[in-house]
């Protein structure tokens, strides 16, 4: 069983930064495509970015406008999404996911594991 954890969340002003981070761990030596979705209070959960089983092809979701950057270790399911500019909007729980397809994901339904999630919360 794979297991996803997050860390890196916690409380920021607006137009600061915060940088999430996931390792995955559970006895597999696969290499999985990596995403971040996030959940505000009273609204579906959201894609935020994702990259491919090689790190090299990224996808963001439209609200992101170049402001977050989502990047991995070489060969490890470790990723980070580097998050700038942060506004009142970004908080949020913050999920890592895990999907055993080669190629970005962006839906939900494509993922396969989900780590327990990290609270942001941007203040203004």
């Amino acid at each position: 069983q794979v297991r996803l954890v997050e860390s890196g969340g916690g409380w920021v002003q607006t137009g600061g930064s915060l940088r999430l981070s996931c390792a995955a761990s559970g006895g597999t030596s696969a290499t999985y495509g990596m995403g971040w979705f996030r959940q505000a209070p009273g609204k579906e959960r959201q894609f935020v970015g994702g990259i491919s089983r090689s790190g090299l092809t990224t996808s963001y979701g439209d609200f992101v406008k170049a402001r977050f950057e989502i990047s991995r270790v070489s060969d490890k399911n470790t990723v980070y999404l580097q998050m700038n500019s942060l506004k009142p909007e970004d908080t949020a729980v913050y999920y890592c996911a895990a999907t055993t397809q080669s190629s970005v994901a962006i839906s939900d339904d494509e993922y396969d594991y989900w780590g327990q999630g990290t609270q942001v919360t941007v203040s203004s």
